[in-house]
């Protein structure tokens, strides 16, 4: 089931890297942006769970040819 490795991976990289973007955004914001830090930090570790969830998740059963 290549389809479905190939969709985890889609799924995957832009989770991880917007997930990061969120993360280092609210390590690494000024004073101003303290009021927004909190949910920067929850959007990043959602991100970043969902992308790392999807790969855990098991590929489907292959069908295989009915010899019936």
């Amino acid at each position: 089931m290549s389809i479905n490795r190939t969709a985890k991976g889609i799924v995957l990289v832009p989770c991880l890297l917007l997930g990061s973007a969120f993360l280092a955004a609210a390590v690494w914001g000024d004073e101003a942006a303290a009021a927004n830090q909190r949910l920067a930090l929850v959007l990043g570790g959602v991100l970043m769970g969902g992308g790392l969830l999807a790969q855990l998740l098991p590929e489907g059963q292959a069908d295989g040819p009915s010899g019936d």
